[in-house]
């Protein structure tokens, strides 16, 4: 059962998760004057890093055809 706490499927899943949140905050700061322009790169920044790492977990569990 623990295994299934920390398996690179729930991890992307968890992932995924607080990408759509970033999204869902940084669309509730745009409409919000003035905006802090530095909240919004820093909160943009967290959502690219959490991008790499979803498409890198993706890869890791999904390799696709050898070439």
């Amino acid at each position: 059962m623990d295994d299934n706490l920390h398996s690179p499927q729930r991890r992307l899943i968890e992932l995924r998760i607080e990408h759509a949140d970033l999204d869902d905050t940084l669309d509730r700061l745009a409409q919000i004057q003035p905006i802090d322009e530095l909240q919004v790169r820093r909160l943009k920044k967290r959502r690219l890093a959490l991008r790499d790492h979803i498409a890198s977990l993706e890869q890791q569990l999904d390799p696709g055809e050898p070439a």
